[in-house]
């Protein structure tokens, strides 16, 4: 049965590896069919760098007693993509959909995430783009939001990386997605002084109704312990 209800959860600010476990739980959850629903999750990560599947390691710059030195966090995950990097300021989406309600692409399911990041922007007053080169959110030649998945039997976990007040001297540690030279930028820096002071909030806000329009959903805001799961939350 295909439901048009988007589970959206808050998880605030939480490590990485909780997070992951967070995720796998889920999607495993909606792979034997026992959750009847696509969840987006959205959080915030203390300092972390990530490599999917096919990152090189050389695209991590910095070397690893230096960012141990920083507490910043290595993972090797299953996601798509390169090296990216995780921190504060930086909206996580992780997207469980089951495509099978959807359609059996995974080029489309990328291309509709971007449409949905792109929505929220607008939602914010700046024009966002694709790159055709680069899977991802861009505006102009600078790099807003980053995007890897993982899909196993339909069901896709991982998703995107909204920078919205993230400090952005971190990206100088990496090869950013494996893209020399790009350009990294947030929200709090495109928009300047036309910044609401409650960007985050309306950054997730926003979030959700580009995901829901895109995607032809109504959101339903839950809790961990709602969808039958719990965590302790950092800090």
């Amino acid at each position: 049965m295909t439901s048009s209800e988007l589970a959206v959860v808050g998880l605030g600010r939480m490590s990485y590896g909780e997070a992951w476990e967070i995720q796998k739980s889920i999607a495993h959850a909606r792979i034997d069919g026992s959750l009847k629903r696509d969840v987006l999750l959205l959080v915030e990560h203390p300092p972390v760098v990530t490599l999917g599947r096919t990152a090189d390691t050389n695209h991590v710059s910095a070397p690893s007693e230096f960012l141990e030195a920083r507490g910043i966090e290595i993972f090797e995950v299953e996601r798509g993509g390169d090296v990216t990097f995780h921190g504060p300021g930086q909206l996580v989406g992780y997207t469980i959909f089951d495509l099978k309600e959807h359609k059996r692409d995974l080029h489309w399911f990328l291309r509709r995430i971007e449409e949905s990041i792109i929505v929220a922007v607008d939602g914010l007053g700046l024009k966002a783009r694709r790159n055709k080169e680069y899977t991802g959110v861009w505006i102009g030649d600078r790099k807003l939001a980053s995007i890897g998945i993982h899909v196993k039997q339909w069901v896709s976990w991982h998703g995107f990386a909204l920078n919205v007040t993230t400090d952005l001297s971190f990206f100088d540690l990496i090869v950013p997605c494996g893209i020399p030279n790009v350009a990294m930028t947030s929200l709090r820096v495109e928009l300047g002084e036309r910044a609401p002071a409650d960007l985050w909030g309306r950054s997730i806000d926003q979030i959700v109704l580009g995901f829901c329009e895109v995607f032809e959903l109504t959101p339903q805001m839950l809790t961990l312990e709602d969808m039958g799961l719990t965590a302790s939350q950092t800090p």
